[in-house]
């Protein structure tokens, strides 16, 4: 044990959480774990869970203790070796890669349109669906599905890839229970996307577009590392947005007090960041303990798997007063939902621009009455991505 460790505590054992619990609802595991350490060792994930707000934050911005890099990481083996997986300056030079492609001028350059458009197809199939359909599967996903169908360039697959794709990448990266048919779906999915990957590339060369691949088949990134880059993207820039319009419905429709705060002051954007706060889509994503070291006064080994857990930084009562309610009125504070320092998410502009400025404002004011359907409540479910996975609303 290193001088940088004398003095840190142990760290707790918590044998009796298991995934199905965690999958259910993690939070009031959480709290439990929380009032006895920042940091726990969880057997049946084979990892360090780190659930305490200040140690995440600093986990998040110290790579030279914790890196992205991670040793058996379930993410490479679902989608590739990404930048999400590299520490700089390599995770620097890929993300530079991506120009301005998911950045604000090109937003408001090329996206917005296509955001307009695309929910304007999806409310339609939404209202054609009828009172008492599901918001997520007729709305939420495929208008998602399509957003980033069109930023990432695939001209040669529909919203249905992209939804495939997304789920099924996302599924293998979050694998801890190791299941073999997660894995072969995963990997079937994987071949998909390389597959369109390859078709592309050379369409995009000779007729470009403002699209990521097109921009990235001008650069010298490795076809290995643009098709792991891509297969990140496909993940988190589908299940983000699409969570995010889930959750934001429903916490508003459960709380109509905001909800008339937020359509009498257009407030969308303090019901997006609220949302994403109290249940952040992407809410837990691994580190690796590059020394022995201590956090949050606790004993980290060298190698250590740490599960720097988001979801539960977000509902810290440290930093947030009574985090377990959606309040769109809290006080301002910096939550943790788009991570933070050389990972920060690359696509939180286009999250918001497509949600906040677009989807919800959308929805509410074209399906008036929206409400939830009393008869089949919403579900939600995960802990390493978590969402509304099913929503049926009424309106009218």
């Amino acid at each position: 044990m290193t001088v940088e460790m004398t003095g840190a505590r142990p760290i707790p054992v918590a044998d009796r959480v298991t995934i199905p619990d965690l999958y259910a609802d993690p939070y009031p595991i959480y709290q439990r774990l929380r009032g006895i350490a920042p940091i726990h060792w969880v057997p049946t994930v084979n990892r360090y869970l780190v659930i305490g707000h200040e140690a995440c934050h600093t986990v998040e911005l110290d790579q030279e203790r914790f890196s992205a890099d991670e040793t058996g990481s379930l993410m490479k083996r679902s989608m590739g070796h990404s930048m999400l997986r590299k520490d700089d300056p390599e995770h620097g030079v890929e993300r530079k890669a991506y120009g301005g492609v998911l950045r604000p001028k090109a937003i408001t350059q090329h996206w917005s349109e296509v955001f307009a458009r695309n929910a304007t197809t999806y409310l339609a199939r939404l209202r054609d669906a009828g009172p008492g359909a599901d918001l997520v599967s007729e709305f939420a996903a495929p208008y998602a599905a399509e957003n980033l169908r069109a930023v990432l360039g695939f001209r040669n697959a529909g919203h249905e890839d992209l939804q495939r794709w997304s789920q099924t990448l996302i599924d293998g990266t979050g694998n801890y229970a190791d299941d073999p048919d997660v894995w072969a779906v995963a990997e079937r999915s994987s071949a998909e996307v390389d597959a369109a990957i390859d078709e592309m590339l050379p369409v995009l060369r000779s007729d470009p577009d403002a699209s990521l691949l097109a921009q990235l088949a001008g650069t010298p990134m490795p076809l290995e590392s643009l098709r792991a880059n891509l297969k990140m993207t496909i993940g988190g820039g589908l299940n983000e947005p699409r969570d995010a319009i889930a959750t934001t419905t429903w916490a508003l429709l459960s709380h109509p007090d905001q909800l008339a705060g937020v359509l009498t002051g257009e407030r969308w954007s303090d019901a997006f960041e609220e949302s994403i706060r109290w249940v952040a889509p992407i809410s837990m994503y691994p580190r690796e303990a590059t020394r022995d070291t201590e956090l949050a006064g606790m004993a980290v080994p060298r190698g250590a798997r740490l599960g720097v857990v988001v979801g539960a930084a977000n509902r810290d009562p440290e930093v947030f007063t009574d985090p377990e309610s959606y309040d769109i009125d809290r006080p301002k504070k910096p939550h943790l939902a788009f991570g933070g320092g050389n990972h920060f998410c690359a696509g939180a502009w286009i999250a918001r621009a497509s949600v906040v400025a677009v989807a919800l404002p959308r929805l509410f004011a074209e399906l008036p009455g929206l409400r939830l359907d009393p008869a089949h409540p919403a579900v939600v479910g995960g802990w390493v991505f978590r969402g509304v996975t099913d929503l049926p609303v009424r309106w009218g």
